[in-house]
């Protein structure tokens, strides 16, 4: 089932035939639940991730900040918060992820959906990086007011990245 784009990751067709077609492939393939069940775990994965940097993110833009002034709840505190839930939403969702992949890598390999899921976790993850090494450095000097310019942007582009994130990944299955 061949889909979309006709590049995608053609050039590493051979690695993904080798997963398509190895033990983790077929067993995915062919047992009656572990697609469902992996497909939920990927699904609560990304639940867990993407509500923890959404917390993060809104908190940044100042959202309901009438009834929790930044000074009640830093960016820091709520950062090192929810900075667990989103690595349990990661480890949870990137080999889930790779065992979804596994069932047809390569027609998904192909897939434009995926691809552009592909694009936008590089950005999600440039934007956080770029944020971790710019201003966040100083976070003490703004965190309990109201964030720069700057990090209400990132914040808002994350937001924006992580939303497009879960639309591509649903589309998969269409495009």
């Amino acid at each position: 089932m061949e889909h979309g784009a006709a590049g995608g990751l053609a050039f590493l067709h051979p690695l993904l035939a080798w997963l398509e077609g190895g033990a983790l492939g077929r067993a995915m393939r062919q047992e009656a639940f572990l697609f469902p069940a992996v497909e939920i775990i990927h699904i609560l994965g990304f639940a867990l991730l993407i509500g923890a940097i959404a917390v993060l993110d809104l908190r940044l833009l100042g959202w309901r900040s009438t009834l929790l002034p930044p000074a009640v709840l830093p960016a820091g505190l709520l950062a090192r918060l929810v900075l667990p839930v989103s690595i349990t939403g990661l480890l949870l969702a990137i080999p889930s992820g790779l065992m979804l992949l596994a069932t047809e890598a390569t027609s998904i390999g192909v897939n434009t959906a995926f691809l552009v899921k592909l694009g936008l976790l590089a950005l999600a993850l440039l934007n956080i990086l770029l944020l971790h090494r710019g201003i966040w450095r100083h976070i003490a000097e703004w965190e309990s007011a109201a964030p720069p310019a700057r990090v209400r942007v990132a914040a808002l582009a994350s937001l924006l990245l992580w939303v497009g994130i879960l639309i591509a990944g649903r589309m998969i299955a269409y495009v």
